[in-house]
């Protein structure tokens, strides 16, 4: 199978390259291909004629979203359509990767695939958007919303947490939103398998179980070995620009459904910290 992913020199992107086996997988960067260059993206497509598209590009800052949303469009939605075009175009599959953000957080149970979609933030509905585009454009191609993404090799929360842990004696970490740790890694693996399996719909992918970023932060500590003190606070104590869900857990259904499971997050964690350690080391 050919494979092309966009957004390969992210988290996630880089966890693809290195977890695709057996195929051939082509990783194309933002120097190699800005996906709001419509013509770029096709013109590649087209040399590469993959079987498989995997658009993990994306502006995932979700602050920054905030403040320029004429950016988070331009990429996050428009991106998207010009790589469902280029896919379109030489009969290629598509998976789009998503967010828990499409959702309002209004829930207490977790959200299934086809609970309506209600964006707070910029940042949420520019993948709102680019899911129901996607959709009319390729009817078949497969949505995979994922959610609180860590892993090696760039910036996330673990990573931030530990760097804090390291000079303070004590962090301040909020404890009323509740969501799904999804380690980058186990989330390309997950891909992977959807590709192979021709997925198509809304899939929900994260790693089991569920948490607050205070019991995220908190197991982060206490697994690295550290003494700082975690403190939980509300979001209105540590207020952000972009709205977050206050409860954005992702029903495992729709994967399971497919046959793919996956390990805890606590067991991602654990494994998360051991690469963290060969790679710092």
């Amino acid at each position: 199978m050919r494979v092309t992913i966009f957004g390969a020199s992210g988290l996630l992107g880089k966890a693809l390259m290195h977890e695709w086996s057996g195929d051939v997988a082509t990783g194309l960067s933002s120097r190699d291909a800005d996906i709001r260059d419509s013509k770029r993206v096709q013109q590649v497509i087209r040399v590469e004629r993959p079987e498989w598209v995997v658009l993990a590009a994306a502006y995932t800052d979700v602050d920054g979203c905030e403040s320029n949303p004429d950016l988070a469009f331009a990429v996050n939605r428009d991106g998207a359509i010009n790589v469902a075009t280029g896919a379109k175009e030489v009969g290629a599959r598509l998976l789009f990767l998503s967010s828990d953000y499409v959702f309002d957080g209004a829930k207490t149970i977790p959200y299934e695939t086809g609970d309506a979609r209600n964006p707070q933030s910029v940042y949420g509905r520019t993948k709102a958007q680019a899911e129901v585009k996607l959709l009319e454009m390729i009817p078949e191609c497969c949505i995979a919303r994922t959610s609180w993404l860590f892993g090696t090799g760039g910036k996330c929360f673990p990573d931030t947490i530990l760097k804090l842990a390291a000079s303070r004696q004590t962090i301040d970490v909020v404890n009323d939103q509740r969501g799904c740790p999804t380690y980058a890694v186990d989330l390309a693996g997950a891909i992977v398998q959807l590709c192979r399996k021709n997925a198509s719909g809304i899939v929900h992918v994260t790693n089991a179980g569920d948490c607050t970023w205070f019991e995220f932060a908190d197991e982060i500590v206490r697994s690295a070995g550290l003494a700082t003190a975690v403190h939980p606070v509300s979001s209105q104590q540590m207020a952000r620009p972009a709205p977050r869900p206050t409860y954005s857990v992702l029903s495992p259904h729709s994967l399971r459904a497919l046959g793919i499971n996956m390990p805890s997050w606590p067991d991602a964690l654990r494994r998360y910290l051991e690469q963290r350690q060969r790679t710092t080391n």
